[in-house]
């Protein structure tokens, strides 16, 4: 894994928690999903069996990927970069969407973090790449699938 992995103090918790999960309630429970397919005979057949190995599998890759990615990860905390009042990593933004005539809230995040139901957003995305290094007022120009959009920065906040 070449690119650089960041993450919030929050989010590298909320990581750590889920490969904790994934290792001592999931992987237990999909062992034992497979036990019970198998006791059943014919695993050429038996479509328990193959939904459980598919699921170990996911399993597994999960765990692998988020050892990998905490192992190696960065973590930022927005309250020691030089912020100036300007929008940095893991800030929180308060955009003005011009065309909806709305305001979204967002938390700029690493990729392995970001979860738009949850308003965080990647640093790597469109919209957070327009919003890195800006400050309150400044507007931003973000390509989006159905065209161009234009947000006004009404507050940014670090926590």
């Amino acid at each position: 894994m070449n690119d650089r992995v960041v993450l919030t103090r929050n989010g590298a918790e909320e990581l750590r928690a889920e490969l904790a999960k994934l290792k001592s309630v999931d992987r237990p429970n999909v062992i034992a999903a497979i036990a019970e397919a198998r006791s059943h005979g014919d695993l050429s057949e038996n479509a328990e069996y193959d939904a459980a190995k598919e699921q170990q599998g996911f399993i597994e890759g999960r765990i692998a990927e988020l050892e990998s990615s905490l192992s190696i990860a960065e973590i930022i905390n927005p309250l020691k970069i030089a912020q100036d009042g300007k929008v940095v990593f893991g800030a929180y933004v308060n955009l003005y969407d011009t065309e909806q005539d709305s305001t979204v809230h967002y938390q700029l995040v690493g990729n392995l973090e970001a979860d738009l139901n949850k308003g965080r957003i990647s640093i790597s995305s469109p919209i957070g790449k327009a919003l890195i290094g800006k400050h309150v007022d400044d507007q931003v120009e973000v390509a989006a699938p159905r065209g161009k959009r234009v947000y006004e920065i009404l507050k940014v906040a670090y926590k």
